[in-house]
C-alpha cells in the first residue's frame, strides 16, 4: 500500500466539500422566518450554521444539519409574559410558521429544536436569541420548560484555527474518526470527536505538520490517546467554548480505540495492515488503496457483495444491538453472544440461527436491512461467498452450513439514511482467537 497516496485519496473522498444539497432548503427556511419576524426577504440574515458543518469537520453522508436562527428580542419578551411551558409554545410557533412553507413535510417542535425532515437529511433548527457576549439563549421544553445557553461561535473559531495551524491534519483526523464510527456502528458525538482531537493536538504536536505518508503512525497515536480516556467520564469541556460535552454510548470509543490500536500494532505484513484499515474504515478505504506502483488496488469484497454505504448515506447517530438464538434438535438453545464470550468460541455445523434486534434507540418508523457475509476458503471452494443486503424485519433465520469466519450485520434506515448498524460474528468450526476479534 502506498500510504501517502492511499490516505490522501481516502481523506479527499470522505470530506464534505460542498453543502449544495442543503443550501436551498436552508435558504427557504431562513427566508420564511425572516419574512415573519423581520419583514425581510433575506435568505441569509440571522442564520448561523453550526454543528460539524459549521466547524468544518463534517463528512459526506451527514444527515443532521444544525442551524440557529436569531429571533428578535421582542419575541423573547413576548413569550416571557406568558404562563406555562413558554419554551414549548415558542417551538410550536416556529413549527407552525414552517408548516406554511412545507405543508407536506414532517416537522416536529419539541425538546430544543424544530426538526424539518427532507428526503435524505434533517434540518435541526434552534430558535435562539443572540446575547451581547455572542452566546445564544434557546428554549428547552423538557421538564416543564427552561432557557439554556449555547456557545457555538468560539467552537467554530477554535476548530478552523486548529485546522489551519496543523495544515488540515486536525480536520482530517476528525473526518477519519467519523468514518470509523460510521463503519463500525457506534455513537460518538461530533462535538466530542472534535474536542478530543483538539485536546490531542494541544497535548502533542508530533503530527502538527505530518504528511499523508505518516498517517498510519498518526492514527495509531490518536487511538492511543482515545484509549487512555476514562470511559466513565461524564463530560469533557468543548474546544473553544468550554461547554460540557457529554459522554455518549458509555464511552465505547475508548474500548474500541484500544482494540483497533492493538490490531494495527499486531499486523506483520502489508496485506494484514490493509485488511485492518478496511475493517476500521470500510469499503471506502478499500476503494482508496493505491498499490506501491501508484495504481488503484483490488477492492476487497466477495463476488456480488453489497455495501450499505453504496445504498444510503451512513450517519450513525443511534444505537443498535443484535443477538442470535442458536438451536439444534437434542441440544439446549442459547444466545450467540453469551456463547462467544465463553470458553468455546465457535459453533458447530447444522445449527439453526435466528438473528434478531434486541435493542435500538431509533424511533419508528424505519426500515431494516440484513447482510450475511460468508468468508473463508470453504465458502470460496463451494462458490458460496455471500454479501448481499436484503430488506427484512426484526429477525432473520439462517443455518450454520460450512466452516468459516462469517458475520451478520443489521442496518436501520430512517428517512433514507442509515442511522444505526451492528454486527455479530458467526465463527463455524474454528477456534482461533485471531478470528474472533469482531467481539467488543
Amino acid at each position: 500500500m502506498n500510504e501517502g497516496k492511499t490516505f490522501e485519496r481516502f481523506c479527499d473522498e470522505i470530506h464534505l466539500v460542498t453543502t449544495n444539497d442543503f443550501d436551498k432548503s436552508i435558504a427557504e427556511i431562513v427566508k420564511k422566518l425572516n419574512k415573519t419576524y423581520y419583514d425581510s426577504d433575506s435568505e441569509q440574515d440571522h442564520l448561523y450554521i453550526v454543528g460539524s458543518i459549521g466547524r468544518g469537520t463534517a463528512i459526506k453522508g451527514v444527515s443532521d444539519v444544525d442551524i440557529i436562527f436569531d429571533l428578535p428580542k421582542k419575541v423573547y419578551y413576548r413569550f416571557c409574559q406568558r404562563e406555562g411551558n413558554v419554551q414549548s409554545s415558542l417551538l410550536q410557533e416556529v413549527r407552525n410558521i414552517l408548516i406554511e412553507r412545507y405543508p407536506n413535510s414532517y416537522i416536529s417542535g419539541d425538546g430544543q429544536v424544530v426538526s424539518i425532515q427532507f428526503t435524505s437529511y434533517t434540518i435541526e433548527l434552534v430558535p435562539g436569541f443572540k446575547q451581547d457576549d455572542n452566546t445564544f439563549k434557546y428554549p428547552d421544553s423538557n421538564f416543564g420548560g427552561s432557557w439554556k445557553i449555547t456557545n457555538p461561535i468560539p467552537e467554530q473559531k477554535a476548530s478552523r484555527e486548529k485546522s489551519t495551524a496543523t495544515l488540515k491534519n486536525y480536520r482530517r483526523m476528525c473526518n477519519m474518526l467519523r468514518a470509523w464510527k460510521n463503519n463500525i456502528g457506534f455513537k460518538f458525538g461530533g462535538l466530542l470527536i472534535d474536542t478530543l482531537v483538539f485536546n490531542y493536538f494541544e497535548k502533542d504536536n508530533t503530527h502538527q505538520f505530518s504528511s499523508f505518508s505518516n498517517y498510519v503512525k498518526f492514527l495509531k497515536d490518536v487511538f492511543a490517546y482515545l484509549g487512555n480516556q476514562d470511559p466513565d467520564q461524564a463530560y469533557w469541556l468543548a474546544l473553544g467554548s468550554n461547554q460540557q460535552v457529554y459522554n455518549t454510548d458509555n464511552g465505547r470509543f475508548v474500548k474500541l480505540a484500544k482494540k483497533y490500536l492493538k490490531k494495527l500494532n499486531d499486523t506483520k505484513t502489508e496485506d494484514e495492515l490493509e485488511d485492518v484499515f478496511i475493517e476500521i474504515f470500510g469499503i471506502t478505504f478499500s476503494k482508496s488503496i493505491i498499490n506501491s506502483y501508484g495504481n488503484p488496488s483490488h477492492i476487497r469484497k466477495a463476488p456480488n457483495e453489497e455495501f450499505i454505504d453504496d445504498m444510503f448515506p451512513v450517519d450513525i447517530v443511534e444505537s443498535l444491538k443484535i443477538d442470535c438464538e442458536v438451536s439444534q434438535k437434542g441440544y439446549r438453545t442459547f444466545k450467540l453472544r453469551d456463547w462467544l464470550a465463553g470458553k468455546i468460541r465457535w459453533l458447530s455445523k447444522n445449527r439453526k440461527l435466528v438473528f434478531s434486534i434486541i435493542s435500538t434507540s431509533v424511533k419508528k418508523p424505519y426500515d431494516i436491512y440484513w447482510k450475511v457475509r460468508n468468508i473463508g476458503p470453504v465458502a470460496k471452494e463451494l462458490n458460496m461467498e455471500r454479501g448481499q443486503i436484503t430488506k427484512g424485519n426484526s429477525s432473520k433465520e439462517e443455518r450454520t452450513n460450512f466452516n468459516g469466519r462469517h458475520y451478520v450485520e443489521c442496518y436501520i434506515v430512517k428517512n433514507e439514511v442509515c442511522v444505526a448498524r451492528n454486527r455479530i460474528l458467526v465463527p463455524i468450526d474454528i477456534n482461533s482467537k485471531d478470528d474472533l476479534d469482531f467481539l467488543d
